[in-house]
């Protein structure tokens, strides 16, 4: 009788069938293998040592510590008394001072007054008194001045300042002296300041109805529009 005449007697091999017969030699190759590995691991690898890291401390100095010394305590405060304490002294009641005459002291007998020193005002700024303040005559001619020095670099920066600069001012307006009183922060500005305070003419400064010398200061600005 063949199978195919028995169709129910023909066995049949399943995956999960095949896989449960092939599970030892897998799990035993994967034994040997890993074993393999393993050793070649451990026999290939370099060897690994820890860095020294051991401390040399050094030995300890006592040091010996002064003897303390005892603070004395702060003396005591002096008791001021309850009342005020009048001292005695005997003051005469005539205090008055004898009149002074010509007769007792003649003017042949005066030193002579001191005689009248001329100070140099120039030499520094300095307290001029003044009634009428000098006022600036040529201000289109500054105003020209002040383009032309505006330093170039600064100027295309954009950047300005003001220059505070003192005038020494004879008794006819002319600018004798010149000098920074405060600085804008740029050196090329303070010169440039100076430079067109050399051009400034101003009307005679006046003290009452006397023309005089004096010193000023006046604000030089320079500013991109």
């Amino acid at each position: 009788m063949s199978a195919k005449a028995v169709p129910h007697l023909v066995e049949r091999v399943t995956a999960n069938d095949r896989l449960k017969a092939s599970f030892g030699s897998w799990f035993w190759g994967s034994v040997i293998a890993a074993t393999v590995i393993h050793f070649a691991v451990f026999n290939f690898w370099p060897d690994m040592t820890a860095a020294d890291i051991a401390t040399n401390t050094e030995e300890l100095e006592a040091i010996e510590l002064p003897p303390e010394i005892e603070i004395p305590p702060p003396p005591e405060r002096i008791a001021r008394p309850a009342t005020p304490v009048i001292a005695e002294a005997d003051i005469e009641e005539d205090i008055s001072i004898a009149p002074t005459t010509f007769e007792d002291n003649p003017v042949e007998d005066l030193p002579p007054p001191p005689e009248a020193t001329e100070t140099d005002i120039s030499a520094a700024p300095t307290f001029t008194p003044f009634t009428v303040r000098p006022d600036l005559k040529n201000t289109n001619e500054v105003r020209r001045a002040l383009e032309r020095e505006y330093p170039p670099l600064l100027r295309d920066a954009g950047i300005g300042g003001t220059v505070n600069v003192w005038f020494f001012i004879d008794e006819n307006g002319r600018v004798i002296r010149t000098q920074v009183q405060q600085s804008s922060g740029h050196k090329a500005l303070d010169d440039a300041a100076l430079k067109v305070a050399d051009i400034m003419e101003f009307t005679p400064a006046l003290n009452r109805d006397k023309r005089v010398q004096v010193w000023v200061a006046f604000p030089i600005t320079f500013q991109t529009n």
